[in-house]
């Protein structure tokens, strides 16, 4: 769809989601961040697909913003009109945060494959998916204070799910690096691996191969964990089984099970 930003649909119903500047650490420019909210947002209504996995090429995932955007600020150029952050472009969030929560509102898992570095604003991005694969010798940082600024790409939103909170003051007040094993131990990411990608492109493979409509309705209620109270969850749960439970994608779940074979799902009308 764009070159910034490329996607690769897998005949398995995977969509692979490509940051494409390898040469600047996939920093991300102006235009990046338009080309993240269309690509991510094709996907939303794409019915044909079942998981998503969401990587950076070459030898890191994402820099964060683009040095020569800070450059261009202190010359007085391409600054940003305060009133663009406040506005709401995309339901709760402005442009720059719907590049994080895009992923929240794709109705598949989304796996982020990180390697090399995921610093502040690629980081956010990356805590927007379900979940983060990570090399042990990544570097993450929430790296905003370090040009004198706060997170504005949903970061506070996805990591009041995932840290506690003192954890969140140690990462945001001083903007320090974790590595991977850090990462999973604090909240930041899901597991370390060898290659995230080869895993992630596993996981989302077996995720095809599960009902789609499950997933989806399991996603849907992942995404009210963190703000539900106990009886919205509890109905939320009574509510998604309702759908599911005798309908022929469930069915055909239990017979394949039975019958020691592949199931054969359909894409969600």
């Amino acid at each position: 769809m764009t070159e910034l930003v490329r996607i690769v649909h897998h005949t398995s119903g995977i969509a692979e989601v490509i940051l494409n500047r390898p040469e600047k650490m996939n920093a991300l420019a102006s235009a990046m961040f338009a080309a993240v909210i269309d690509v991510g947002e094709s996907l939303i209504t794409n019915s044909g697909v079942r998981a998503v996995v969401l990587r950076g090429e070459g030898r890191a995932f994402c820099a964060g913003l683009y040095l020569v955007n800070f450059e261009n600020m202190k010359a007085g150029i391409d600054m940003i009109d305060p009133a663009r952050l406040i506005e709401r472009t995309h339901g709760d969030a402005n442009n720059f945060q719907r590049v994080a929560t895009v992923w929240r509102d794709i109705p598949v898992p989304v796996i982020a494959a990180l390697q090399g570095v995921a610093f502040g604003g690629g980081l956010q991005i990356a805590l927007g998916a379900d979940l983060r694969l990570v090399t042990a010798d990544i570097k993450m940082s929430v790296m905003e204070i370090k040009w004198g600024l706060v997170l504005d790409m949903a970061g506070m939103l996805f990591m009041r799910q995932l840290v506690r909170a003192d954890v969140a003051r140690d990462l945001i007040y001083i903007g320090r690096i974790v590595g991977g094993l850090e990462a999973v131990q604090l909240g930041l990411a899901t597991r370390v691996v060898d290659d995230p990608l080869a895993t992630a492109l596993h996981m989302a493979q077996e995720m095809t191969e599960r009902s789609p409509l499950a997933l989806r309705a399991a996603k849907r209620m992942l995404n009210q964990w963190g703000n539900a109270s106990d009886a919205d969850l509890l109905l939320a749960e009574a509510d998604e089984q309702s759908r599911l439970i005798g309908r022929a994608e469930q069915m055909e779940a239990v017979q394949a099970n039975i019958e020691k074979r592949p199931p054969v799902f359909h894409d969600p009308e």
